[in-house]
């Protein structure tokens, strides 16, 4: 009698733990509920995504004025003397930009994560405003000597600074609003409106030139596109305070959500702005950034900023017909872009990524062969073999990169990684490029700095994880119908357990 009451009694501790440890798993784990998944209002996510592209838009429309003007600036604001030591000069105005966008990404990063994404998306459009402004307003060399590079350098900081708080800002305010499944397609606006700025710059500036004529460009007329960009920023301004915060920044804030989701809440209560934790707990997710990024923006910034300056300077080209050129080969790269978005979506984002950095690698030599060979006809098969590979890293970087953090760090870790990269690499390629041509006396040197940029892209992309039709990390599902996320729950209540 007394063996089968212990027996009773053990069975019964048995179950006891057995409960007790399903209660346990059940906390860590909790099962998925309707309310935990974010149904998107298509509306509100179509107006997200035009207000952050149109003011990433007007941003680099800002930064790609002087890309484009390189030259001229290099005349105005630098003593006169030889052509490429002013160039050099101009270049390396450029590049200082880039060295204050880590600051930048490091103080506009964790202010988004704490404040809200919307707030300081739109003070880097203001500041952006102002610094492009005041370019255009500065006197030249000739008037006030040395204090108009000094002036040219610090709104130059400006510029830069305001930069580094706007790409993550950007990409994670549409990662955030945009539907899993869809994410790609979203993102690939973002890039597009980065197109778009560009091409108005380089559109602007090819009309001046062709209008002005290059005395009166260097006189006055470079100073046109500058002032145009006050009312731009204030009508990017205007379209992002429109706007409410994204659904993933107001779960995080919601207590309710933050009980609901124990794992993920002791990260999000502790890390959120401190960018000490986030190198302490993100390095290596940064470091793969870094890399991804660091890829891109070389290959980017060969083609988007350096390529005119290239044509005309090494290989004799107008600088009209070198504009002419590029502003067709971004056209068509938008007109494909969201199509890439959507391959993303359906294949997955390395297949996409990896076919543009295998690209670079295998098809920047024969490009620059073509182009080199100065017909119109090479030149732009040159140049679109290049978009060609660009624009699988364009459509899909967008969507790829938000998804590599968990939300409650994802705009300072994004800010971070991506402008100590665009800082270190992409920034710098227009100024390194130009300097190992006038080193080696070599005019192929772009091509062999994208091919060994797209083996380090090669080797990222490897390491990293897909995120396609995935939930962003420390967010909850987000999906575009009430259907879909039934189907959701019910196919986590019925999947089987072991």
């Amino acid at each position: 009698m007394a063996a089968h009451d212990e027996t009773a009694a053990d069975t019964e501790a048995i179950r006891r733990h057995r409960t007790l440890f399903r209660a346990a798993k059940r906390r860590k784990n909790p099962p998925l509920r309707r309310t935990d998944i974010t149904v998107t209002d298509e509306a509100a996510v179509k107006r997200a995504v035009k207000a952050a592209s149109l003011g990433n838009a007007m941003e680099w429309f800002d930064f790609g004025i002087y890309s484009y003007l390189a030259v001229t600036i290099g005349h105005v604001f630098f003593p006169s003397g030889n052509d490429t030591v002013q160039l050099i000069s101009s270049f390396a105005t450029f590049a200082v930009s880039f060295l204050v966008r880590p600051i930048g990404g490091m103080v506009f990063g964790p202010m988004g994560d704490k404040i809200g994404r919307k707030k300081v998306l739109a003070l880097t459009m203001i500041m952006m405003a102002i610094g492009t402004l005041a370019i255009g307003l500065i006197p030249s060399y000739a008037t006030i000597g040395f204090w108009a590079p000094v002036l040219l350098i610090f709104f130059r900081l400006v510029q830069g600074f305001s930069t580094g708080g706007e790409y993550g800002g950007a990409s994670t305010f549409i990662a955030e609003y945009a539907p899993d499944k869809r994410r790609g397609y979203f993102g690939s606006f973002l890039e597009l409106g980065t197109l778009a700025g560009y091409t108005g710059a380089a559109g602007l500036v090819l009309i001046l030139n062709t209008a002005l004529g290059p005395d009166a460009m260097e006189s006055w007329g470079w100073r046109v596109p500058f002032l145009v960009a006050g009312p731009l920023g204030l009508v990017g301004l205007y379209l992002r305070l429109k706007l409410d915060e994204t659904p993933a920044f107001q779960k995080l804030e919601d207590a309710s959500f933050h009980s609901a989701s124990e794992g993920a809440s002791t990260v999000e209560t502790t890390a959120k702005g401190d960018l000490a934790k986030i190198f302490r707990r993100h390095w290596p997710t940064l470091i793969l950034c870094i890399a991804l990024v660091g890829a891109y923006n070389v290959t980017d910034y060969m083609l988007l900023s350096y390529m005119p300056t290239y044509l005309s300077d090494e290989l004799g080209y107008d600088d009209s017909h070198g504009l002419l050129i590029l502003i067709g080969t971004m056209i068509v790269l938008m007109l494909i872009m969201s199509r890439v978005g959507r391959l993303s979506d359906r294949f997955g984002r390395k297949p996409l990524l990896m076919t543009g950095m295998l690209g670079f690698l295998f098809l920047s030599l024969p490009s620059f062969l073509l182009i080199k060979q100065g017909s119109l006809l090479a030149v732009s098969g040159g140049m679109l073999l290049l978009g060609l590979s660009l624009v699988c890293l364009l459509g899909t970087m967008s969507a790829t990169l938000p998804a590599l953090f968990p939300t409650s760090v994802r705009y300072g870790s994004l800010s971070v990684g991506y402008n100590l990269s665009a800082s270190l690499f992409g920034g710098t390629a227009p100024l390194v490029i130009t300097s190992l041509i006038s080193v080696t006396g070599t005019d192929m040197v772009p091509a062999y700095y994208s091919m060994a940029a797209a083996v380090v892209g090669v080797i990222a992309v490897a390491c990293m994880k897909e995120t396609a039709q995935k939930p962003l990390s420390g967010s909850p599902p987000s999906v575009e119908t009430k259907e879909e996320a039934a189907e959701l729950v019910e196919a986590q209540a019925t999947a089987p357990r072991f």
